[in-house]
């Protein structure tokens, strides 16, 4: 069967019995009909004459052409589910992309703030009023927890352990863990909770501690927006997001040797794999500091890639 052939064949039934939507198969259209271009360059025009390193060869074009790893897996897949199909309509007897593996992106290393970008962040609320009082918690409690900002707008007031110096999060998969919250965020919580909270319940009764006016839990839009404007009244040019606490939380931690397996659990992480990157983080930050400060720093090889 001519190549052609093949792909119409595969995009009818992608659309009837599959049900595909329309923009994905115009994606996959494409993606595939750049494979057939690739194909008829190297003289390919049947489907049962493909083989592996004709595909190969072909995916190496799009990396020379500059697509990135995500576009260059995308095609992979039009191109998977292509033969799959031809082998399942018995078109073919063998898959000849099978062993092919999707290609793997870099990992992109957080962003996370410096301690004295912290310090100034956490400084830029006016704690003189409620509303300071309970931003400055909030944002102390971030750092001092690396919780997600979701976990942290629905914290609820049960949830601290004031006596022990913890909080209780339930998080992703509904998993419970418990995180220490650090003297300072504590005290700033207290404070919080003694003197601001109970002005904005306005009466009412709610279970989440970091309220609005009216008694409802902060949200992670409202939390956002305030962090932002704190940012710029510190004189942080970064770009800022609650996320990037969690990361600062995380990197800093690590930077000063404490053990991935206590990150990973605090962070919540179901897998070390995901904690492991912060010490990519701190390998490239000590690599930065170097190459600042040590006079015969610039014989310092570059890390490989991957």
């Amino acid at each position: 069967m001519q190549l052609d052939a093949a792909i119409d064949a595969y995009l009818s039934h992608a659309r009837v019995e599959k049900g595909l939507a329309e923009n994905s198969l115009e994606s996959y259209g494409r993606d595939l009909a750049t494979l057939a271009q690739a194909l008829d360059r190297q003289q390919v025009v049947d489907v049962a004459d493909v083989r592996a390193l004709h595909v190969l060869q072909h995916l190496v074009g799009l990396s020379k052409a500059g697509l990135g790893v995500r576009t260059q897996t995308r095609h992979l897949v039009a191109i998977r589910q292509l033969f799959r199909f031809l082998v399942k309509e018995r078109v073919l007897t063998e898959d000849p992309v099978t062993d092919i593996e999707l290609p793997k992106a870099a990992k992109k290393l957080p962003q996370f703030l410096d301690v004295d970008e912290v310090e100034r962040l956490i400084a830029a609320p006016d704690v003189k009023t409620p509303r300071g009082l309970r931003d400055r918690a909030m944002i102390e409690t971030l750092y001092a927890t690396g919780l997600r900002v979701s976990e942290l707008v629905n914290l609820p007031a049960e949830g601290l352990d004031l006596e022990r110096g913890f909080v209780v999060v339930r998080g992703k998969g509904n998993k419970e863990r418990m995180v220490p919250l650090g003297q300072i965020a504590l005290a700033a919580v207290v404070d919080y909770v003694g003197n601001a909270r109970s002005g904005f319940l306005g009466g009412r009764t709610s279970d989440a501690l970091f309220l609005r006016a009216g008694g409802e839990p902060m949200t992670r839009q409202g939390f956002w927006k305030l962090l932002k404007g704190y940012a710029d009244v510190a004189g942080i040019s970064k770009p800022i997001s609650p996320h990037k606490l969690r990361h600062s939380f995380a990197t800093h931690l690590v930077e000063r040797g404490a053990d991935l397996r206590s990150v990973q659990e605090m962070l919540g992480h179901a897998n070390l794999s995901t904690t492991e990157i912060y010490t990519h983080v701190n390998r490239e930050r000590l690599r930065h500091v170097y190459g600042q400060h040590h006079p015969r720093a610039g014989l310092v090889p570059k890390e490989p890639a991957g």
